[in-house]
Parts: structure tokens; sequence; C-alpha cells
């Protein structure tokens, strides 16, 4: 047994990032800092307040490879099959690296290699680190001391790009093994887009992808960012997306959780201008042995802004699932409007939920309520179909699609709507 096979993870991590950091792109300080928050720290477990439901540290306590010597490859039938939307710009991160991108776009937008970005790009170089803070978060300090792969997108400046751009995130290995991508997104002032970020796996064994997504919507602009999480049984995942939301601007959110089977959300939101607005949407069907924990926070930091939030889950097995959503109203944040719901409907006796919406209000004239349901399937409404000649099977599924339905439908591309209405279906059967 040699000396790395003794070392827990996290030793093995940060030994690992030793050896890498001279060829590591962008600021060495900032890695070096990144570095030793998550050597004094290591991975979360339940005694943090953050994760007292789930415990990363146990899932990662065998340690994963990191090294990507066994992998299948990806081909051109795995891409086709993993296309949501035609028209689409396409940009493919396996194992965390940047792998390719198409060239259906426009001037006005760059889409590059995230660690040749932070290398010579000043707009990257301005914006990384800036919204995902090192210091908060023992995975956003390893993205960050460690990630060289990922994807910078820069819409510049009153640039209106109507077709979306999906970033599709392909866990590919044959042992098991621990990916890190990172992303930055920055929409200028007065610009509009749409972003798909998709997670799928084809390698037959354990993944666990620990990936950070920093945004910027300037003043004035409009961002709608879907995030859809497909991965096998085996695929594991947390994944942290912080957004910085300007003056004017509106920002759309979308968590579609559709496979995986520990998946950790953390969505940070902060208001900087007056008269912003935000909508975070999530739904959540898992089963059998699941987890999935999504933890949001909205920061009213100023006047005159709106934050509305629905998720809903649909728990079935042996599954659990966590909602934490906290919304804070600063001080200054007088005319504020935040609006936060969470509803869950429970399919079996052993499935769980543990939900905790979350209002601070420093704030006397606002607007803001919050609120939890959990439940099984309406019983009333289960007889009037039944009584109509619907099977039981049937009418359940045709109750948890209503349900859902109040989330897919914000969905504004047909194309990915339909393509979330069949996934649905089909974890239903």
């Amino acid at each position: 047994m040699n000396a790395t096979e003794t070392m827990n993870f996290r030793d093995v991590l940060l030994a690992h990032f030793e050896e890498m950091l001279p060829a590591l792109p962008g600021d060495a300080k900032l890695r070096s800092e990144a570095a030793e928050f998550f050597r004094e720290n290591g991975f979360p477990t339940k005694k943090w307040e953050d994760y007292k439901y789930v415990n990363p540290e146990s899932v990662l306590k065998k340690g994963l490879s990191f090294r990507n010597e066994k992998m299948r490859g990806v081909t051109e039938n795995d891409l086709k099959e993993f296309s949501l939307v035609k028209d689409a710009v396409n940009i493919v991160i396996v194992n965390g690296k940047y792998s390719s991108h198409s060239e259906n776009f426009p001037e006005g937008i760059t889409i590059k290699n995230i660690s040749g970005a932070i290398a010579d790009n000043e707009v990257a170089k301005k914006h990384f680190g800036k919204y995902a803070s090192h210091l908060s978060d023992p995975f956003i300090a390893l993205n960050t001391a460690m990630a060289d792969g990922g994807v910078f997108i820069h819409i510049e400046k009153n640039i209106a790009f109507k077709n979306p751009i999906h970033i599709l995130h392909i866990a590919d290995n044959e042992i098991s093994s621990f990916h890190q991508s990172r992303n930055l997104i920055v929409a200028e002032e007065g610009s509009e887009a749409v972003i798909i970020e998709s997670y799928e796996s084809i390698g037959p064994v354990k993944t666990f992808t620990n990936a950070v997504t920093e945004v910027f919507v300037g003043a004035n602009a409009k961002l709608d960012h879907y995030r859809l999480q497909n991965e096998s049984e085996s695929g594991q995942q947390v994944n942290t997306s912080n957004a910085h939301v300007c003056g004017n601007a509106l920002y759309n959110t979308y968590t579609f959780t559709l496979g995986g089977n520990f998946i950790r959300n953390n969505l940070n939101i902060i208001f900087s201008g007056k008269n912003a607005e935000a909508h975070l949407y999530g739904l959540y069907p898992v089963k059998n042995s699941q987890v999935v924990d999504n933890h949001t926070v909205v920061d009213h930091m100023v006047p005159n802004c709106l934050s509305n939030e629905l998720y809903k889950g649909v728990i079935d097995g042996k599954a659990m699932a966590v909602f934490n959503g906290k919304i804070f109203v600063r001080p200054d944040a007088q005319k504020t409007n935040a609006f936060q719901t969470n509803r869950n409907i429970l399919l079996s006796d052993d499935a769980s939920i543990n939900t905790k919406p979350q209002l601070e209000i420093y704030a006397d004239d606002v607007k803001c309520s919050h609120g939890t349901s959990t439940g099984k399937v309406d019983e009333d409404a289960m007889f009037y179909l039944r009584a109509r000649g619907i099977s039981e099977t049937g009418a359940r599924a045709l109750l948890i699609r209503a349900f859902a339905g109040e989330v897919v439908e914000k969905v504004k591309n047909e194309e990915l709507r339909n393509y979330i209405d069949r996934r649905i279906d089909e974890l239903l059967k």
C-alpha cells in the first residue's frame, strides 16, 4: 500500500494541489488561500448547520480518482442523444474539462475555455472569484483552488441572443472518479441570453462532480438559466451557482433534478441594484434511495427588488429530499417584494422531506411571505378520477403530473419543456 492510499481524500487532494499549482492558470494567491480554507475545514459534515441533513464527507470517505485514467470516450451518438434544443450553441465539458463548442454564435459573444480566459481575458479576470467566495464553503474553496476546466461565456453590452447556449457536462469514467468544473457567465448591460446546463453520465461507476458557476447579470440585462441534472443512479454532485444581479436586471433560474444518486444544489443570488428581479423554480422528482438537497439564498441588499421562489418535490421509495430556502432583506432594502413557496408530495411511507423556509427581515416597508406544505396524493381527487374509469396508476400519474406542471410550465422553450415532460413521465413509471 503506497502513501497516498493511506491518506484521507482531503489530504490526497491537497497533495495533488501542491503538485499542480505551478501550472494552474489565474491568481496563484487566490488558489492558495482557497486551498488553505479547505485544509482547515475539510468536507462538510452534519455538524455544519447548512449540511445538517446530508453528509457529503461520508459520500467521499473512500476517495475517488481524479486523474481520468480510464474513459469510455464520448461519441457523436452520445452528443446527439444528449442534445436538448435545436439551433443551440453547444459546449461540451467532459469530466470537468472543457472539450469543444460549436461555432454558430454571433459577434459580441465570447465562449472560451476558462483556463485560457482567466489567464488572458480582462473580463474573465475581473469577474472570476468575485461572486462565489472561497471562504464561504469548502466545496467552493476546493473548486477555486484546483479547477482548471469549464467555460467562460461573455455576452457583450446590448447583445440579445435568442438561441440557447447549451453547456453539456458529461461524466465519463470506467473507475470511480472526482471531477471539478468552473464556469463563469457574464451578461453585460442590456444583453439577453438563455443558458442551459445539463449533466449526463456514460460510465457505469460512481462519479462525484463539484461544479461552481459564477453569474453576473448587468444592468437592464435578461438571463434565463436552466440546470437539468440527469446523471445515472451512480452520479453524485455538489452544484453551486452564485449570481450577482444589477439594477433593472431580470434573472430566471430553473433547477430540475431528474437523476443522480446524491445531489446538493447551492443557489445564491444577490441584488446589488434597484428594481432588479429574480425568479427561482425547482422540481425534484426522486425515488429509490436518492438524496436531493436544495439550499437557496436570496439576498436583498437594495430597495425595490422582487424575488419569487417556487420549489416542488415528489418523493418516492426510500428517497430523501431537503429544501432550505433563506431570504435576507437588509436594512436599506425598503419596498422589497420577496415570496417563497415549497410544496412536496410523499408517495411512500419510507420517503422523507426536511423543509425549512426562512425569512430574515431588517426593513419595515416590505411585502414578504414564505410557506411550505407536505402531504400525500389527494384521496378525493383520486376517487374522482377512479370513478371515471381511470386506473389507480393512471390517476396517480395524472395528479403528480398536474402537481409538477406548475413548475414545468414556467419553462419558456417548448423543446426543453417537452423534454422535461417526457423525463417526468419516465420517472413516474
